[in-house]
C-alpha cells in the first residue's frame, strides 16, 4: 500500500523511532515500523511503543548505536535507550528447522511445545508468518514510507476480526499467552476473535501453567490497568482463562451470586471508572480485592484450628494465599506489602475508641484501606459494615487531616537519663589550685 493510499505520516512517529529507522536504514539495512504501531496507527490511535524490525543481527544493531542493549534468551532482542523511552528492535525471525547441525538454526522447544529459545532468523516474509495475529504483521517501511502486509491483515483489519496466522493449536502451544493477547487485541480494539482461532483456547487453556509467574504478572497489569478491566475479566472468565491466572477462586467463580464472584467484578468496574476518570490505580489494591475472601475463609479455619488470635490468624492467612498465588502470578513486594496493610487494617479499622481513630488516620495505607472497607460493605450488604464505613465517614470529615508526621506522641512518664559511667570522656575539669 503506497504512501498515497494510507494515513501514516512521519509526524505521527517518535522522533526516536525515526533516528533508528533511518539510521539502520542509511547503514544499508532494511528498516520497518512492525506490529501495534502500525496498526494503531492506522486505526487512528496513538501507539504506546514504537518497534522495528530489520535485517541487521544484534550483534549488527549493537555496533550502529552506542546506547544499545541485548537482552533476551527466548529471543534476542535490541533496546535502543533514550532515557525512558526505549526502541525495541528485531531481526527478522525465520522457519524452525530440523536440521540440528545448522549453526544458525537455534531453536528449543518444550515437551509442551512451548518456544524456549528462538534466535531463528530470515526474511521479512518469513518474519511476518512467524507473527502472532495477521493485523500484527504490518510493516511501514521508510525507505518508501508504504505499508507491507503479508498476512491479509489489512482486511482482517477492515472486516473487524482478529485472526491468528497459522494453525492455531501450534501457534497456542508455542507460546500460551497468545490467548491473553488474543482477548486483550480484541477487547482493546474492538475486534471479534475469529471462530477458528477462538475454538482450542478453552480445550488448551491448560498450559497458561507452564509459564514463568512473573511474566502472568506482566500480562495481568497489561489486561487489568488499561480501561478494559471488565470486559477481560468476562472474556477470560468465558474462556476458562482467568482461573488459570487465580486458582483460588476456581470453584467460586462458577457461581455470579458467590461474594468472590461479585468481588472480583466490582474491583474491575471500579478500576475502570477510576481509569475513565485519569485517576490512579494501584494494583495492589486489585489485587487485595481479588484475593480477599480466600484469605478471609483461610483465617477462620486457622483460628478454628489453632486458636490464634484473629490478627496473627490473618497474618499467616495472608502469607499463605500470597504463598499460593506466588505459583501462578508472582506479584512484587512492593504490591504485596500494601496488600497485606490492607487486608489487616480491615481488623483495626474495628477500633473506633477516639485515640485509635486518630492514630489509623496516619496509616499511610488507611485511604485504601478505608475504600476498600466500604466496598466490602456494598459487597456484603452487611448493616455493620455500612455503619463502621458511615463512622470512618464521619470521622475523617470531623478530624483535621492527620499525617504521619502530626501524628499524635505517645505520653507517659519521662524517660531519665542514663547515669554517666565512671570512665566517661565527659569528665568535670579539676578545679584550679589555690597559689
Amino acid at each position: 500500500m503506497p504512501r498515497s493510499e494510507h494515513p501514516i505520516s512521519r509526524e505521527h512517529i517518535s522522533d526516536n523511532a525515526l533516528k533508528v529507522l533511518y539510521r539502520l536504514h542509511n547503514s544499508g539495512f532494511d528498516a520497518y515500523l512492525v506490529g501495534g504501531c502500525v496498526r494503531d496507527l492506522l486505526l487512528g490511535l496513538q501507539p504506546k511503543d514504537f518497534d522495528v524490525a530489520t535485517n541487521a543481527k544484534p550483534e549488527e544493531i549493537k555496533n550502529l548505536f552506542n546506547n544499545c542493549r541485548l537482552i533476551g534468551r527466548r529471543f534476542r532482542l535490541a533496546h535502543i535507550v533514550f532515557g525512558r523511552d526505549v526502541i525495541e528492535v528485531a531481526t527478522f525471525r525465520g522457519h524452525h528447522s530440523d536440521d540440528e547441525e545448522s549453526g544458525t538454526q537455534r531453536s528449543k522447544q518444550s515437551e509442551h511445545g512451548m518456544l524456549l529459545r528462538d534466535n531463528v532468523y530470515g526474511s521479512i516474509e518469513e518474519d511476518a508468518q512467524r507473527r502472532d495475529f495477521t493485523v500484527n504483521a504490518l510493516y511501514y517501511s521508510i525507505a518508501d514510507f508504504a505499508i507491507y502486509d503479508y498476512a491479509n491483515g489489512l482486511a482482517d483489519l477492515n472486516q473487524g476480526q482478529l485472526r491468528l496466522i497459522g494453525d492455531p493449536e501450534q501457534r497456542y502451544r508455542e507460546d500460551p499467552v497468545r490467548m491473553l493477547r488474543a482477548v486483550r487485541f480484541a477487547t482493546k480494539l474492538g475486534l471479534r476473535i475469529e471462530d477458528s482461532t477462538r475454538k482450542p483456547i478453552k480445550p488448551l487453556s491448560g498450559l497458561l501453567d507452564n509459564i514463568p509467574p512473573a511474566r502472568l504478572f506482566e500480562e495481568f497489569l497489561k489486561l487489568f490497568l488499561h480501561r478494559r478491566a471488565l470486559a477481560n475479566f468476562e472474556y477470560l472468565h468465558e474462556l476458562n482463562l482467568f482461573q488459570y491466572l487465580f486458582p483460588v477462586l476456581k470453584s467460586a467463580l462458577k457461581n455470579p451470586e458467590s461474594l468472590e464472584y461479585r468481588m472480583v467484578r466490582q474491583a474491575f468496574v471500579d478500576t475502570d471508572e477510576r481509569l475513565n476518570q485519569d485517576k490512579g490505580v494501584n494494583p495492589a489494591y486489585l489485587f487485595a480485592a481479588i484475593l480477599w475472601y480466600p484469605v478471609a475463609a483461610r483465617a477462620d479455619e486457622i483460628i478454628l484450628e489453632s486458636g490464634l488470635t484473629e490478627y496473627d490468624a490473618y497474618q499467616v492467612a495472608a502469607a499463605d494465599a500470597l504463598s499460593r498465588q506466588s505459583r501462578s502470578i508472582s506479584i512484587p513486594k512492593r504490591f504485596s506489602l500494601p496488600m497485606r496493610d490492607i487486608w489487616l487494617l480491615q481488623l483495626r479499622l474495628q477500633q473506633t475508641q477516639p485515640k485509635r481513630a486518630i492514630r489509623l488516620l496516619s496509616h499511610p495505607k488507611f485511604r485504601a484501606a478505608y475504600d476498600f472497607l466500604l466496598l466490602r460493605a456494598r459487597i456484603e450488604n452487611d448493616p455493620k459494615l455500612k455503619q463502621l464505613g458511615e463512622f470512618w465517614t464521619d470521622f475523617q470529615r470531623q478530624s483535621p487531616e492527620v499525617t504521619p508526621e502530626a501524628a499524635p506522641k505517645p505520653t507517659g512518664p519521662r524517660k531519665s537519663r542514663p547515669r554517666r559511667g565512671r570512665n566517661s570522656s565527659r569528665r568535670r575539669k579539676p578545679a584550679a589550685k589555690k597559689d
